[in-house]
């Protein structure tokens, strides 16, 4: 399945974000709620450093995806909060990391004075589009044991 990215050409083509996605029919949404920089334990991981915490986050958001069975190739969105003051292009080259620059989502960034995690500096939300076996047969897409359709 791939979902299809927009990017007119009279609008600006960023190595970072697309500017428009479409999700093929029969396609599953997956919401990842916002995802802050804590390990299985809950603990925080790096305390002022936003690259550190940008990591841990998109880890995070990783391990949503994977726990859905989705890869990171199907994201569709990002939405990324950040907290005032922080270094905003070291944040977005971090989360690049984790990104198919072949398919990248559309990314919104806020700017906000706090989260709700003591000592986070970022949250991230995400939605993907997965198609599943089932609805690959009745899309007409190919059988469920025919690698051709993946």
């Amino acid at each position: 399945m791939a979902v299809e990215r927009i990017n007119p050409d009279q609008l600006e083509h960023s190595p970072y974000y697309s500017q428009a996605a479409v999700v093929p029919a029969g396609a599953s949404l997956v919401f990842v709620g916002g995802q802050n920089a804590v390990d299985a334990s809950g603990a925080l991981i790096g305390q002022d450093d936003i690259e550190a915490q940008v990591k841990q986050v998109m880890v995070n958001v990783m391990a949503c995806l994977a726990a859905a069975g989705t890869p990171a190739t199907d994201l569709v969105s990002l939405e990324i909060k950040v907290i005032a003051g922080v270094d905003l292009q070291a944040a977005v080259q971090a989360a690049g990391d984790y990104l198919d620059p072949n398919a990248l989502p559309l990314v919104s960034v806020s700017i906000v004075t706090q989260l709700a995690r003591p000592g986070a500096l970022v949250e991230v939300s995400a939605v993907a589009a997965r198609l599943d076996a089932g609805d690959a047969v009745w899309l007409g897409r190919g059988e469920v044991d025919d690698p051709a359709w993946f």
